[in-house]
């Protein structure tokens, strides 16, 4: 019968202890890709390098992270230190071991290394020192003793060989990983406070806390007070302006810290009430922003409108800008899917413009800025140059005409951003020519980036139409799971996009919509590419394919779409493709697979159908007038022969 006791040494207290630092200290000490990115390509334009600079000068060491995983493997090292040291009760006996002698020495030997170890071990021939007491000596010689007579005597031995110990049947004893100092009687009022803490106090406020605020934000992570203001602002005609709007209704739960750092707000506000002039008051008025109403809405849109405006902010307000621009991704995501889920197409490409905006701090709504994202274009010249170019190519043209000491930097930093190309955009069906009704689609996009004309790289040309209608490739990744190819094998991708007003590194985007222009609604659901690679001189024909899937609609016609992609990190970047799906009968379906069998079946009199009718296959039946023909061509030659016969 077993018996269980606690485990008096703590040992087993102390493997437990051991697997559970494991099990926490383990997943905290591995490097997090997050924690130190790294990124194959950066921009070398002097903005982005002294905003590198600041971002350095910002980026703090978690002290307090590294403390306590300093002081969980300062524990783990020192259990693990008491374990090793700590007496194996569990060892399985071995007299053999512990005469020091190979198992199956014979008797002989084994009783002459007794002998030996007699004369050495025994109490009486031991000299004693600080370390060795009497009775280590003692406990030392009767466990060599016991090991020699389990091996010589036979009902020891008996005993060691049918129960495992040469005292016979021992008692099975089940320790509990518990050491006994917890459950001694003097300690009892401590354990039970502590259980009375942890699982009357702290474990039902922490779930407590889950569950409440669980409830009170959306799968998007925001507050469900902000989901619904989006519901009610948006409509199908709200714009990049109305978009802003509405994110700075939520800014009363979203976004700005509840501080009492508010100083200089009202000088920047006069700020921007210079530069954008009465268009503010509008913009307060719409978000209901005014000081008396909400105070945070109102200073979150200052702060908002600052970054936009590149107005500097006092040191204290710069940790809650800081925190409301990079919070304010996360509500534009939010304000995304509730367009996409009402198919409004306006709304669906204001949201994504917008963060490009919010990227390069390029107010919304004023186009006449969009130059201010170029590296040593200050807002202020922005529109001189908007009047003298329409596009980012036209630009770099006229400023090298024009000797501008900006033209190399500008033209080095949009060659790493490149421009966007749509190379080719089609809807596919596996295993089928056409698209029938209610089938699977999946509209396949391949894109690259391409320095844009005028810029410092080197011309690219088109892709080959032989790699564009690489059906093999296009076949693997069709019946592949992922929505996205694996990456090319040559070129280069880039990771970090030309954002020098944003407080972190910016990996750039692209949203892909597919749109009825008629009835203004998005058809899918957008997707969002990253990754996509850079073409250049030496690989031209570099390009990512990406996929979106959808059924198709359930009747028989012809829809013309218009695809674009849209960035959302650069302002303008953004191509648009106008894109047909056909959707056939599937009765031609049907009669283009008999027409195919019918031109697979062999004839009955060649040498194929002989042995396709052998293996009990269809064959192709000869017509009658094959039969004529044959027939007449038999006669004729019949009736040539005779002639040729009578004129010899």
């Amino acid at each position: 019968m077993a018996s269980y006791n606690y485990d008096e040494a703590g040992n087993m207290a102390a493997y437990f202890l051991l697997t559970f630092l494991l099990i926490v200290l383990v997943p905290f000490s591995w490097p997090s890709s997050s924690s130190k990115p790294v990124y194959l390509s950066e921009c070398d334009c002097h903005d982005c390098f002294e905003h590198r600079i600041r971002m350095r000068k910002y980026e703090t060491i978690p002290v307090r992270r590294y403390t306590l995983l300093a002081l969980g493997w300062a524990l783990f090292g020192f259990v693990a230190y008491k374990v090793s040291r700590a007496d194996n009760e569990s060892k399985v006996y071995n007299p053999f071991e512990i005469l020091g002698i190979n198992t199956g020495t014979p008797v002989k030997e084994i009783k002459s290394h007794y002998k030996k170890l007699s004369r050495v071990l025994h109490p009486d021939k031991v000299k004693l020192t600080a370390n060795l007491t009497i009775e280590a000596v003692e406990a030392r010689f009767v466990e060599i003793t016991k090991a020699y007579k389990a091996l010589t005597d036979e009902t020891i031995r008996t005993n060691w060989e049918r129960y495992g110990h040469p005292d016979g049947r021992q008692e099975v004893s089940m320790g509990i990983a518990l050491p006994s100092w917890i459950v001694e009687g003097k300690n009892n009022i401590w354990v039970l406070g502590v259980y009375a803490i942890i699982f009357g106090g702290a474990l039902p406020s922490l779930v407590g806390k889950w569950w409440f605020g669980n409830r009170q934000k959306t799968k998007d992570g925001v507050d469900a007070r902000s989901a619904a203001t989006f519901f009610k602002t948006l409509s199908e005609e709200s714009g990049i302006e109305d978009i802003a709007v509405s994110l700075g209704k939520t800014f009363e739960w979203e976004g700005v810290p509840a501080t009492a750092q508010n100083v200089g707000l009202p000088e920047i506000e006069t700020a921007i009430k210079q530069r954008i002039g009465p268009k503010w008051d509008e913009i307060v008025k719409s978000a209901e922003a005014s000081p008396e109403t909400s105070q945070n809405r109102r200073k979150g849109l200052i702060l908002l409108y600052a970054h936009f405006l590149r107005i500097p902010v006092p040191e204290p307000l710069e940790a809650d800008q800081t925190k409301l621009i990079l919070q304010t991704p996360v509500l534009v995501n939010s304000l995304l899917s509730i367009c996409t889920t009402r198919n409004w197409l306006l709304p669906t490409l204001s949201a994504i413009r917008f963060q490009a905006y919010l990227v390069q701090a390029v107010p919304p709504g004023f186009d006449i800025l969009r130059f201010s994202q170029l590296p040593g274009v200050i807002p202020d010249r922005a529109p001189e140059l908007a009047k003298k170019a329409e596009v980012m190519t036209d630009l770099l043209r006229i400023m090298e005409e024009e000797n501008d000491i900006r033209h190399m930097e500008i033209k080095s930093a949009v060659a790493k951003w490149g421009q966007i190309d749509l190379v080719d955009a089609s809807f596919k069906v596996i295993d089928d020519r056409l698209v029938t009704p209610s089938s699977i689609v999946f509209l396949v996009v391949k894109v690259r980036l391409v320095p844009p004309t005028g810029s410092s790289a080197k011309f690219v040309g088109n892709v080959s139409e032989e790699a564009i209608n690489d059906e093999k490739r296009d076949y693997e990744f069709l019946v592949s799971k992922k929505e996205v190819e694996d990456g090319p094998k040559e070129g280069r991708i880039s990771y970090v996009a030309h954002a020098p007003h944003w407080p972190s590194h910016r990996k750039p985007a692209f949203w892909v919509v597919l749109a009825d222009a008629k009835t203004n609604r998005v058809v899918v659901p957008p997707m969002k590419i990253t990754d996509v690679p850079h073409a250049d001189s030496r690989h031209p024909d570099t390009y990512r394919s990406y996929k979106m899937q959808f059924q198709a609609p359930p009747q028989v016609a012809t829809f013309t779409w218009k695809l674009h992609v849209v960035s959302d990190t650069f302002v303008g970047e953004e191509v648009s493709k106008d894109i047909t799906l056909k959707i056939d009968d599937a009765t031609l379906l049907q009669e283009d697979q008999e027409d195919e069998d019918e031109i697979s079946e062999p004839e009955e009199d060649s040498l194929a159908g002989q042995m396709a009718m052998m293996r009990g296959g269809s064959v192709k039946k000869r017509t009658d007038d094959d039969s004529d023909d044959d027939s007449s061509t038999d006669d004729d030659r019949e009736s040539s022969d005779e002639g040729s016969s009578d004129s010899d």
